[in-house]
């Protein structure tokens, strides 16, 4: 069966990141909720898609908190703004979540002001509590986020993630970084790609793929899709799974060919599933269930 994930919750309908986006997307049907990782000052892990958080939270309305603002070189890109990493979990814990993409959401809008920035602990507490509440597993599908820029400032990633997994027994743990993935052994691992790749290579060290949905079905300069690429049986013959991201359903993020037509979002899981993905990482994981229904 191909495994609906939530990804950064249902972040189509609550902004992302939040207890409430996790829950909303396994209560929508999703198998597994996705939580990005990046670390406190006091090395707690916390869930936000970047550890630059001015995007995602109040922070920079916060007159406490000026003197934070900062400029880093992350993984080769200067950003300027404020990084979790300059936090404690305390003063993270008194901040409030915002939706990232207002325009495109004005909806999760609402909820801004409404919620913490949690934690995984937090996040993985809930995984457990809706795996009863539901009667089926809720797993957990972290991603590690620049591990290598936190390993060189001395707040690794694995190994609290590791521990915070400790006895789930629906997990993957996800990476763009292969040597990130590698210091994860006796999880399901899944590495992230951007462009093209070695699947036998890959094959050595992780269980499945995570590619750009244009990797599988190519668009055209207009956004028109092209004729499905092989990517999806050449990863399957290397013995992985497939799990391409990310689908949402506003007209936007649509193949041109299927932005002015009712259920255009419906019909590209459908091309999809038809092609054979394994798994789908979805902004709106309800859409996604009824395609594969």
């Amino acid at each position: 069966m191909t495994v609906v994930i939530a990804h950064r919750g249902a972040s189509g309908y609550r902004p992302e990141h939040t207890l409430a986006a996790y829950e909303l997307g396994a209560r929508l049907g999703a198998d597994y909720i996705e939580p990005d990782v990046v670390p406190t000052k006091d090395g707690v892990l916390v869930a936000r898609h970047e550890n630059e958080i001015s995007g995602t939270t109040d922070v920079a309305d916060r007159p406490e908190f000026a003197g934070r603002r900062t400029t880093k070189t992350i993984d080769g890109v200067e950003l300027t703004g404020w990084f979790t990493e300059d936090f404690t979990l305390a003063e993270l814990k008194t901040l409030r979540t915002k939706e990232r993409l207002p325009d495109l959401r004005p909806a999760n809008a609402r909820y801004d002001g409404r919620f913490e920035v949690p934690t995984l602990a937090e996040v993985v507490d809930l995984a457990r509590r809706l795996t009863r509440e539901l009667g089926r597993p809720v797993g957990v599908y972290p991603e590690t986020k620049h591990p290598t820029y936190f390993r060189d400032i001395g707040l690794p990633l694995e190994e609290p993630l590791a521990e915070a997994l400790d006895g789930l027994d629906h997990v993957f743990v996800q990476s763009f970084e292969a040597d990130s993935l590698k210091r994860m052994p006796g999880f399901p691992r899944v590495l992230l790609l951007r462009q093209p790749a070695d699947f036998d290579e890959i094959a050595g060290y992780a269980d499945a793929v995570g590619p750009r949905k244009n990797l599988i079905v190519p668009r055209d300069d207009d956004g028109r899709s092209l004729e499905p690429t092989g990517f999806v049986d050449d990863a399957h013959r290397a013995g992985l799974l497939v799990h391409p991201y990310t689908f949402r359903s506003e007209e936007a993020f649509l193949p041109l060919e299927l932005r002015t037509s009712d259920g255009g979002a419906l019909a590209e899981y459908e091309q999809f599933l038809a092609l054979g993905v394994d798994g789908v990482f979805s902004d709106h994981p309800d859409v996604a269930v009824t395609a594969r229904r």
